[in-house]
């Protein structure tokens, strides 16, 4: 991950071909593909916007599962951040409900970052994203907050 002061953050990768391919994640939460020249990996000779809902799209079709565990490697890296995934149980009080109702950052400090569902990940919930049980929901935050997340799911 680089971080682009102003901007966001992008993750690239070169293909087994040569192409450098990659991913700018823009502070104001929209997302870019983008394809740079082979020669030069900072001039982007191809880049498509993408609403979140295609994000996901793109994500699932690209092989989501790897998603989260690529986050969890990077959240790894950054001293006092932590990951982890905790589970929406089947009829829990927050089965149903969506992100805004259970206001997980307001009350913990934990950011809910990715919900895999069936195999299929969500990154980036909004508000609105409603839960069902048998989610899994990826979150991001202080050990301490997280262990506030993981008493809120399993208890209410």
């Amino acid at each position: 991950m680089t971080p682009l002061p102003g901007i966001g953050t992008r993750q690239d990768f070169s293909s087994r071909s040569g192409q450098r391919i990659g991913v700018i994640n823009h502070r104001d939460g929209h997302v870019e593909l983008i394809v740079c020249a082979p020669d030069d990996q900072d001039t982007t000779v191809a880049s498509v916007p993408l609403t979140a809902e295609e994000g996901n799209t793109l994500a699932s079709l690209l092989g989501a599962p790897h998603l989260v565990s690529q986050l969890a490697e990077q959240q790894r890296e950054v001293e006092g951040i932590t990951t982890t995934q905790l589970p929406i149980q089947p009829g829990s009080r927050y089965d149903g409900k969506t992100l805004g109702d259970i206001a997980m950052r307001t009350r913990t400090g934990v950011s809910i970052v990715a919900v895999v569902r069936r195999g299929a990940v969500t990154p980036s919930p909004r508000p609105d994203f409603e839960f069902v049980g048998g989610d899994l929901v990826v979150t991001v935050g202080t050990t301490s907050g997280l262990a506030q997340a993981a008493r809120i799911l399993e208890q209410g």
